[in-house]
């Protein structure tokens, strides 16, 4: 193994870890902004925005472009966009506090296809960091429980969101990580631009504090965010891809805490330590 390759399996893991923290504080500065727009004309915004900045910066990743990679950026594409509108459409239905839990468990079926899809030997170690990162999550978002179609429309993201971490971890490798996110990312604006017509059509941004949080939604927790996790699945297994993904949950509970003034409770506090210490124990101990 050369040293380079050496350097960027330990490099992936804290790549992917400041992904998950760029989604969590998206999810507060995301959400006064849905408040004044449609989630669905909020999503083909910021995945559009993404699209244009990525290909005005390097033109030439459309050179990349061949059947190969658009097969597969489609669909992965195709699994990532199902994730966020089956998530919006349950959260229409259900709490947000459930909706964050539910989405979270992508973390169970990532080594669950895993093991069906790639054939991958999941060990007892990542198993209960799996199960501790699971119980965490649940302490940190529910408050409450109960069953019925929005929390099933959730699950069905959840196992979308597990789906596109497979197909990133099966494709990723060996093929140009930028060229590949732009792909995802347009089929993603394409989706929720034909689901904003449902709502009664696609709108502008009603205003500059909108459009604020649609460019940095877009450069940073979509363009940037996307591009690396692209490129950190090609140097490390899916189910520690998920395990990390997590955190996302916990840096969301934090930043709600520091910008938005919700309280820290001791339930909160041990579902973050629960995570954390799942986060910890795979990195080092996982390949």
């Amino acid at each position: 193994m050369s040293a380079r390759h050496q350097l960027q399996l330990r490099i992936a893991p804290w790549a992917l870890l400041s992904v998950a923290a760029v989604w969590g504080l998206a999810f507060v500065v995301m959400k006064d902004a849905i408040e004044r727009q449609t989630v669905n004309n909020f999503l083909f915004s910021r995945f559009v925005v993404a699209v244009v900045v990525m290909i005005a910066i390097r033109p030439q990743c459309l050179k990349l472009f061949n059947k190969d990679l658009l097969l597969r950026g489609s669909l992965a594409g195709l699994f990532l966009g199902s994730g966020y509108i089956l998530q919006t459409l349950g959260l229409a239905r259900t709490g947000a506090a459930i909706t964050g839990f539910i989405t979270g468990l992508y973390i169970v079926f990532t080594p669950l296809l895993a093991s069906l899809i790639l054939k991958a030997r999941i060990t007892q170690l990542t198993w209960m960091c799996v199960g501790i990162a699971t119980l965490g999550l649940a302490l940190l978002s529910l408050q409450g429980w109960s069953i019925g179609f929005g929390e099933l429309l959730v699950l069905g993201s959840a196992f979308a969101f597990g789906a596109h971490i497979i197909a990133l971890g099966k494709w990723s490798g060996g093929r140009d990580a930028y060229a590949l996110t732009v792909v995802q990312l347009s089929v993603c604006g394409i989706m929720a631009g034909v689901a904003s017509i449902f709502e009664g059509g696609y709108q502008l941004p009603p205003d500059s504090g909108v459009w604020a949080t649609v460019i940095f939604t877009a450069v940073l927790a979509t363009a940037v965010a996307f591009v690396v996790q692209t490129w950190s699945q090609a140097h490390m297994g899916t189910t520690k891809v998920a395990v990390i993904l997590t955190m996302e949950v916990v840096f969301a509970a934090f930043f709600a805490i520091i910008f938005g003034g919700e309280s820290l409770t001791l339930q909160k506090a041990i579902g973050g330590i629960l995570v954390l210490i799942a986060m910890f124990v795979i990195v080092i101990k996982e390949p």
